[in-house]
């Protein structure tokens, strides 16, 4: 059998080239002799297209699967796998639909060898309708995002009474570390020296006053709420991708939750303002006659409010935190792509695109109208 190997998701769309090499079936073998697993896997079949690390599953001659995920160390060393297997652990504690990460006979759930870090789950359980969707692309239908929307809810009230630290300075996490300050530029100022070689990234942007003239009006509007915020850990990254569903007619239902790497502790509004940022607006098409899927976006949130409803500071954090939930991600995207990969034009497409574009968006017609739909249906839900 030839094995066939695709590109990944890009900044751009789907590209063909791999940032990182697509794991081979003698790396798999060595890093699942660790595990007790009967035997070794004699093929890998697929790789997954997501983008910061290398995934795919292993099979064996009778028909077992194995997922694998491959990190670089400097996007994720053990320490840091472990935060996200311990808040994974909790949720399924909770009787949340989680897949759990194998452990080894030392009681480990993460395994690193030289340059790399390692993660392994048993296959998710359910449909992956989502294989194939990018972050940014919508759902099939509204009701998926109605689904999706409940299921978050059920997140958050599972993830009450878990009291982990904030995962300050990871690479690549979606976090609330300077946005989340009464003083934006001064929390910035604190919280870019722990991305690694992003000061020196930004160095020549002039990104101080970028960030006053593009973010700090959103966030003069944000910070008099921060203190009604109630920290959470969330997600970080709920998108129709990292869900797998229970049929793949009309009828799908979440089935599990997959893909932890964005978690952070920050809070059930802006965790949900992250979702919105992920799924109903058309990043990759915004010159479209229809850049938001506004009948998606009421499903998402009547999901969510029928499992928990927000109260009325979480509903003025929500619209708040809209315009500003991308920033320190894609300011780790630009040291992630400039520093370590040095993929010198994808960081600025991080820095321009993202960062400043998607804030700029929000200060256009279309994204005041979407926030002002926010807040009238907030009001009235």
């Amino acid at each position: 059998m030839t094995e066939t190997i695709l590109g990944q998701f890009g900044v751009h769309g789907v590209q063909a080239h791999r940032d990182w090499p697509a794991l081979t079936l003698e790396e798999a073998q060595a890093v699942l002799s660790h595990y007790d697993l009967s035997g070794l896997p004699s093929r890998i079949d697929w790789h997954s297209a997501r983008p910061f690390s290398a995934a795919g599953l292993a099979y064996w001659e009778d028909g077992r699967q194995i997922f694998i995920k491959r990190h670089h160390n400097a996007v994720r060393d053990v320490e840091t796998l472990t935060e996200e297997h311990r808040y994974i652990a909790y949720l399924h504690e909770r009787r949340e639909p989680v897949a759990l990460p194998l452990t080894m006979a030392n009681g480990a759930t993460a395994y690193a060898a030289g340059e790399w870090t390692y993660e392994v789950f048993e296959p998710a359980q359910g449909v992956d309708l989502y294989r194939e969707r990018m972050s940014w692309e919508p759902f099939f239908q509204a009701r998926h995002a109605g689904m999706a929307g409940a299921a978050l809810a059920r997140l958050h009230l599972a993830s009450e009474g878990y009291d982990a630290p904030t995962r300050h300075g990871r690479l690549l996490v979606s976090s609330m570390d300077a946005v989340g300050q009464t003083d934006l530029m001064a929390g910035l100022r604190r919280w870019v020296p722990t991305q690694s070689g992003l000061a020196e990234q930004i160095a020549a942007h002039d990104w101080e006053r970028n960030a006053r003239t593009t973010l700090e009006p959103f966030h003069k509007r944000l910070a008099p709420l921060l203190p009604k915020v109630r920290p959470c850990w969330g997600h970080g990254d709920w998108h129709a991708s990292n869900l797998l569903w229970t049929v793949e007619d009309n009828a799908a239902q979440v089935a599990q939750i997959v893909d932890f790497g964005m978690a952070d502790r920050t809070c059930a509004p802006f965790d949900l303002a992250v979702t919105i940022e992920r799924n109903v607006i058309a990043w990759l098409a915004l010159d479209s006659s229809t850049p938001v899927a506004y009948d998606q976006l009421e499903a998402l949130l009547r999901g969510y409010q029928q499992i928990r409803r927000l109260n009325m500071s979480e509903r003025a954090l929500l619209t708040a935190f809209l315009p500003l939930v991308h920033v320190e991600f894609a300011l780790s995207e630009v040291a992630y792509f400039g520093a370590l990969l040095h993929d010198k034009a994808s960081a600025q497409v991080a820095y321009d695109n993202y960062l400043l574009g998607h804030a700029q968006w929000f200060a256009g017609p279309d994204g005041h109208e979407l926030l002002t739909w926010l807040e009238d249906f907030l009001m009235r839900a």
